[in-house]
């Protein structure tokens, strides 16, 4: 598995649209990378899985985190390829039943590495981030299938936490 190889089966996948559209962030872009058309496949689900997987092998991760909705899968498939138990980060806690944010369990101390889909500023991640570090876990390590080069790694820095695109936008429009 290579990061050649990703590029590859997502250029092959169209997950990346050119047109007019509106970000999560509010911002306008000229591309659009459709990860749910990624995560949704499972060659390219797998792909991820093992790439971060071989980053992570020896770091003594304790669980694999997602934000919900789109890096659940990704953090799905990290955790059934490395065998670390999973934690779901939801945007808001519901309402009813346990009313959880963090689904899962994490546990004082644990080591706990963060998975999204994309990035654009960072927000929705580091959001998520601070869920784990506010649930006494620990975030080693931050990692995004594609960042779109606008501010997330600056504001990961920011913040004392490396975002470790496994591509960047300019990658696969080189």
């Amino acid at each position: 598995m290579s990061k050649e190889y990703l590029i590859k089966i997502l250029k092959e996948n169209h997950v990346f649209e050119e047109g007019e559209f509106t970000l999560a962030s509010g911002k306008k872009s000229n591309y659009y990378v459709n990860m749910k058309k990624a995560i949704t496949n499972p060659e390219i689900l797998s792909t991820i899985a093992k790439l971060i997987t071989d980053k992570i092998k020896e770091e003594g991760i304790d669980k694999v985190a997602g934000p919900a909705l789109g890096a659940v899968p990704i953090a799905t498939a990290v955790s059934l390829e490395s065998k670390i138990p999973l934690l779901m980060i939801r945007k808001e806690k519901k309402g009813y039943g346990t009313s959880k944010l963090i689904e899962g369990e994490l546990n004082e101390n644990d080591n706990v590495i963060v998975v999204e889909d994309v990035t654009t500023t960072g927000g929705s991640l580091l959001k998520a981030i601070k869920a784990i570090q506010d649930n006494g876990g620990i975030v080693k390590r931050a990692f995004v299938v594609v960042d779109r080069e606008e501010g997330a790694l600056e504001s990961f820095e920011k913040e004392g936490i490396t975002l470790e695109p496994l591509i960047s936008v300019s990658e696969f429009f080189e």
